[in-house]
């Protein structure tokens, strides 16, 4: 048997839409870094970039199950003594939505060189419309699960 290495030049990258209204933030977010890594595609490779782009819409619509809302903390270091800054989930959500979503995700994706190729394909919106239509995103439905 003889395995077949996918080329650079094979790999297609296909843009996909995802409503987040109603969705919880960690299993959306779990969905997103597979697809952004490739692992939705039979022929995927770790050590190449196959990845497809995701754009997100409604992200202020997004769920944290539990007291999550209230007990997260994001934290922030400024690099300088006495520098950290908390804050909490639900104050995030007030400033930027979106921000919660890229967290969770950044944090899914593999912590090597193509990690940052991989998240400049993630675009998350607060409202339900984007500038992405030539992209032409296919509407990917993640069923939401309790």
């Amino acid at each position: 048997m003889r395995t077949h290495s996918v080329r650079q030049d094979e790999i297609q990258h296909q843009w996909y839409l995802v409503d987040a209204s109603g969705k919880t933030l960690g299993r959306l977010a779990s969905k997103i870094a597979a697809i952004l890594t490739g692992k939705n595609k039979a022929e995927f490779t770790p050590s190449i970039d196959m990845g497809d782009g995701v754009i997100v819409v409604n992200a202020e619509k997004i769920v944290l199950t539990g007291n999550k809302m209230i007990q997260k903390l994001y934290h922030r270091h400024s690099q300088y003594p006495g520098g950290l800054t908390s804050v909490r989930a639900k104050d995030l959500m007030k400033k930027d939505p979106g921000a919660i979503l890229e967290n969770a995700v950044k944090g899914m994706l593999p912590h090597n060189k193509l990690r940052t190729p991989r998240f400049n394909r993630l675009k998350v919106y607060a409202g339900g419309t984007h500038p992405h239509q030539a992209q032409n995103p296919a509407v990917l439905e993640i069923e939401r699960v309790r």
